[in-house]
């Protein structure tokens, strides 16, 4: 007999959202009635062992949910992964972006005269940037753009509201006399 506990859980934990026993089912090949039974025993089993996860049952569907008791080190982490800081130059790159989209990476690293694609990366792994077509030219070099969750993070509702160079510019100027 497989472990399907063990199946299970792994399924879950990759899967993240709610999933019905039926659905388990499907991907244990096994009877409806048996993945319940199955996962009754899981959750059972998750109760009565001192772990930081539980399985929460949500009508026919379960997901693998952590617990409260945990949520203030959970916060913690979660708290300080949000605020961590772009780098300077991903900042340059995701200004460069917001303001010449759709870009290929060559004109972004013309514009900067250095290579950009750890930055790129790193911006489309926080889902601040994405690929939003291809160029239609040799190579079909792939064009960049921001994303909602760029205006989310920014505060922006539309990229129309992104300042205007020339008041970006003017801002500067006005630092700079202010330091005089």
């Amino acid at each position: 007999m497989e472990n399907y506990k063990s199946i299970i859980e792994s399924v879950l934990f990759v899967w993240g959202e709610p999933l019905s026993y039926k659905e388990l089912s499907k991907v244990l090949e096994i009877e409806n009635k048996e993945a319940k039974k199955i996962l009754e025993e899981l959750s059972y089993d998750y109760l009565n062992d001192d772990r930081g996860i539980k399985l929460k049952k949500f009508d026919e569907y379960y997901q693998l949910v952590t617990k409260k008791e945990n949520n203030d080190y959970i916060k913690r982490i979660v708290n300080k992964k949000k605020v961590k800081k772009l780098s300077n130059p991903a900042m340059e790159i995701l200004a460069i972006i917001a303001y010449k989209q759709p870009i290929t990476k060559l004109e972004i690293e013309e514009i900067r005269g250095v290579k950009s694609s750890s930055s790129i990366d790193s911006l489309i792994n926080r889902n601040l940037v994405k690929e939003v077509g291809r160029l239609d030219k040799i190579g079909k070099p792939i064009l960049y753009g921001t994303t909602d969750e760029f205006l989310r993070v920014f505060s922006i509702d539309s990229l129309k509201k992104l300042p205007k160079i020339h008041e970006i510019e003017l801002y500067f100027e006005n630092e700079e006399n202010d330091e005089d």
